[in-house]
């Protein structure tokens, strides 16, 4: 990576439905001609600000990128988030949508590749602009469901999702996650969504407005482009399993995959979060790099290639990242 100065620019752009969202741009100070500039998705209730690290890699390496909040969520929360009636569909269709309007703004002849994390993977295909984007990078994509989880993490999860955290955020009028050192508050009807969720199927009638859900599940069917799945093979939540699932959604999606395990990459354990944290830096972020390089190609549509290996490692679990999906 050559040495550029890095601009970071925060600002506030709307929504689709007109919610005002915080955002911050990162890009080389001498950037002048962009021909791909990258939008991050983060996480289901991972602030944006820890892809920071991660997102002025990619601008040093000459690729502007824009990273955001989902509303209810770091510098898109309101400043009473109890009432916030806001679910996984206003994140994916309004505040991603509102994203991807905004990028294109900024660079409005550029190629948009989207880089996704966790639930992120999903909620980024749900915008009902993602046409503009054709190439994607997936990193602990999974859906969300508890049975795709290391075995030994089911039941304990199970709990968290389904029993403390219903149950407290219908008491407290949202998830308290800082409060409980389990990640951020998260809004009360993106938590009850995810406290429902207790089969491998995404069912519409988890949604606010069953219509309205049905509709934003079936978005994904119609993404087409390529993309590059990276996995690890000690991430409690997103395994080969759940990664499967999550691609099952995408059939348009020409896929790439690579499973990393920490001991090829000289590190003890990487985790659900470890890929964006600062070992990561030498030692993982310049396959996307690699991937960003390689120019736009041809999309269509085809099966998901094969993985490039089985998981073969006894995982090691950070819980650190437990809450952080």
């Amino acid at each position: 990576m050559s040495e550029r100065t890095i601009v970071e620019s925060a600002f506030r752009f709307s929504a689709l439905d007109g919610y005002d969202l915080g955002g911050t741009c990162f890009a080389a100070h001498d950037t002048v001609a962009v021909r791909t500039a990258i939008l991050v998705n983060c996480g289901g209730g991972i602030p944006a600000y820890r892809y920071a690290r991660f997102a002025r890699f990619l601008a040093a390496n000459g690729f502007p990128v824009v990273t955001y909040d989902y509303r209810g969520i770091g510098q898109s929360r309101p400043a009473r988030l109890r009432g916030l009636a806001s679910g996984n569909e206003d994140w994916s269709e309004y505040d991603c949508g509102g994203a991807i309007a905004e990028v294109r703004r900024r660079y409005p002849a550029a190629e948009i590749v989207a880089v996704a994390h966790s639930f992120g993977t999903f909620l980024v295909g749900g915008a009902p602009n993602v046409a503009e984007i054709r190439r994607f990078v997936f990193i602990g994509a999974h859906t969300g469901y508890v049975g795709d989880y290391l075995r030994r993490y089911r039941l304990p999860m199970a709990l968290v999702w389904h029993g403390v955290m219903p149950a407290i955020t219908r008491a407290v009028g949202y998830f308290p996650g800082r409060a409980l050192r389990l990640g951020d508050d998260i809004p009360r009807a993106v938590a009850l969504q995810w406290s429902k969720r207790r089969t491998p199927e995404l069912q519409a009638e988890h949604g606010v407005d069953v219509t309205r859900t049905r509709a934003w599940i079936a978005r994904h069917d119609a993404v087409k482009g390529r993309v590059l799945v990276i996995g690890i093979t000690d991430d409690a939540f997103a395994t080969e399993q759940g990664t499967r699932r999550l691609l099952a959604l995408y059939p348009g999606l020409r896929a790439t995959h690579q499973r990393v395990g920490p001991t090829e990459v000289g590190l003890k354990s990487i985790g659900h979060f470890g890929f964006f944290r600062r070992q990561g830096e030498a030692r993982l972020w310049p396959r996307v790099v690699a991937f960003l390089r390689e120019g736009a190609g041809a999309a269509g549509t085809a099966k998901p290639a094969a993985f490039d290996r089985p998981l073969s490692e006894t995982p090691t679990i950070d819980m650190r990242d437990s809450s952080r999906t």
